[in-house]
């Protein structure tokens, strides 16, 4: 889950800080996702059950396509075996 680093709020973005790392000078990641099973820091509950970002307001521009229902957000809930949304 790589983006720019001009994502992050000390750079005028709007993802914390404290929730990235760096990958190079430039492009950063949500912290959890650089290793598996990847889960990222912002995720809040069990998945399965109820999840939902910790920062969705604030969230990184590749979770955006992640909408809820979107094809995206379809595709993700089928290859981790959960059933699509309605």
């Amino acid at each position: 889950m790589d983006f720019s680093v001009h994502e992050r709020s000390s750079n005028g973005g709007s993802v914390p800080d404290g929730l990235t790392v760096d990958v190079t000078d430039s492009v950063c990641r949500m912290r959890g996702t650089d290793h598996g099973p990847p889960r990222c820091a912002a995720l809040v509950g069990t998945l399965g059950i109820r999840v939902e970002c910790a920062i969705y307001e604030w969230r990184p521009s590749p979770c955006r396509e992640f909408a809820v229902g979107s094809d995206a957000c379809q595709w993700a809930r089928r290859r981790h075996g959960y059933p699509v949304l309605d």
